[in-house]
């Protein structure tokens, strides 16, 4: 089976490589909190002018609900551009072989 890269990488290329895009995937996700915040904020604000009362477990409820769900669901997708970008799915692709071979 032909090889894409004839040229073995080096392992310090590697580890840069890694190593800058978990740095960006914590920009990021912090980037990821402030906007699960306003998110949770707009959401509370329009359930206040819905002109409904506004039970403490309702608070508690859409802050859990609408933050969590921001959180996880842009920290699963920050994931896979993590992947990508640290070169796991380089590896993945070769099948778990050596450079070397």
């Amino acid at each position: 089976m032909p090889h894409h890269d004839p040229i073995p990488r080096s392992r310090q290329a590697d580890y840069e490589r890694a190593a800058s895009a978990w740095a960006r995937y914590k920009r990021m996700m912090k980037w990821m909190v402030l906007a699960a915040a306003v998110t949770v904020g707009l959401s509370l604000l329009y359930l206040w002018q819905s002109g409904g009362p506004m039970p403490l477990h309702l608070i508690v409820a859409t802050i859990a609900g609408v933050g969590l769900t921001v959180l996880v669901g842009t920290g699963l997708m920050g994931l896979v551009f993590l992947s990508n970008r640290s070169g796991h799915d380089d590896e993945a692709a070769r099948g778990g072989q050596d450079d070397d071979q």
